[in-house]
């Protein structure tokens, strides 16, 4: 005889727990102030995944060179950036992360995070942790793979979860080019300027790399060759980031009827001397300008959400060098940011993840 056997009723409960939606974009400052772009600065480029070079090296140049001098410069520019809700990046993620939570439903508990400052994935995993949740979904805000951004948040949330003595399922969301309402999405803002006026060429611009981080990815040693290999999306190359963009920009163009010639992939936000992926969006601009193009239409879809790269760096200062080389119109399509569609593609990642 058991004398162990329970005695209660048999129950069968159809779902044990609710599922974590951890929505994660790069990070923010927490305020224009130099004090706090520096430790912003700090914690982003400390990141080996960033940074990718010997540690020691990496913490004298960002502590002793790098933060210090740039803290200043940036700070000026977050300023010229900063609206009456904060930060752009982080305002938008706030509505997103109320309007998904609404979307999904009680089933669902979702929570921003920044990769870097905050809120940051350690709270949000922390509160998921205390909710006993049936399983966790990760989705990084980068619509193409690459180390320094999806790889890094992937690295930080299994750091933490490593230590946790019961781990629920997790699933990753990988990338999202290819999700039809992404794509849509863009389109969508771009035919509102295209039906304005008539361009003289479409450029999409996307945020470089050091070429080394895409060589360091070809774990063949023999697929990659920072040119016409990324005239397709292959198994080979699938995650390399630069083919990934050119990937972006064939759909894009596929669905707004771009005609061939008439638009340009580029890298933009380069820093330092050593090679970035090619070509820079500076370099091509003073090259259109110089063939005599007078409009353009720019488009930014490695960003989900406005923020320096695009607001300021595309949409200002673009704009400036475009026409200080003789081009009249400038045009930035703005970003995803909280509209219904991106609300939507992020509801279909869940449901399908």
């Amino acid at each position: 005889m058991n004398t162990y056997a329970s005695t209660a009723p048999v129950e069968t409960t159809q779902k044990l727990g609710k599922t974590g939606v951890l929505i994660v974009n790069l990070g923010t400052p927490d305020s224009p102030a130099v004090p706090d772009v520096r430790k912003y600065l700090r914690e982003f480029l400390l990141d080996g995944r960033v940074l990718d070079i010997a540690a020691t090296t990496r913490y004298f140049l960002v502590n002793g060179i790098i933060a210090p001098f740039r803290a200043p410069k940036s700070a000026k520019v977050y300023r010229e950036l900063w609206t009456e809700t904060g930060s752009p990046l982080k305002y938008y993620g706030e509505v997103v992360e109320r309007e998904l939570q609404k979307a999904l439903g009680s089933d669902y508990v979702v929570t921003l995070a920044m990769r870097y400052q905050s809120p940051s994935i350690e709270a949000g995993l922390t509160r998921f942790q205390r909710l006993g949740l049936n399983s966790i979904i990760v989705i990084p805000f980068f619509p193409q793979y690459a180390s320094a951004s999806t790889g890094s948040v992937y690295e930080k949330v299994m750091d933490i979860i490593k230590s946790w003595q019961v781990i629920p399922e997790i699933k990753f969301i990988n990338r999202f080019l290819e999700h039809p309402k992404f794509i849509q999405g863009f389109v969508q803002n771009g035919r509102k300027y295209m039906e304005k006026r008539a361009y003289d060429h479409y450029l999409f611009t996307y945020h470089g790399l050091p070429e080394r981080q895409i060589l360091k990815g070809d774990v063949t040693g023999k697929v990659c060759k920072l040119g016409d290999c990324c005239g397709k999306l292959h198994a080979m190359n699938q995650y390399c980031y630069r083919a990934q963009c050119f990937e972006t920009t064939r759909r894009l163009v596929k669905e707004l009827g771009i005609p061939e010639g008439s638009y340009t992939t580029s890298f933009q936000s380069r820093l330092g001397r050593t090679p970035w992926i090619k070509p820079y969006t500076d370099e091509v601009i003073k090259e259109l300008a110089g063939k005599g193009v007078k409009s353009v239409l720019a488009f930014s879809p490695s960003f989900v959400a406005d923020c320096l790269e695009t607001t300021i760096e595309i949409g200002d200062e673009y704009r400036e060098l475009f026409e200080e080389q003789g081009g009249e119109h400038w045009q930035l399509v703005e970003s995803l940011n909280d509209s219904p569609i991106w609300i939507d593609t992020l509801v279909d990642l869940v449901k399908t993840a």
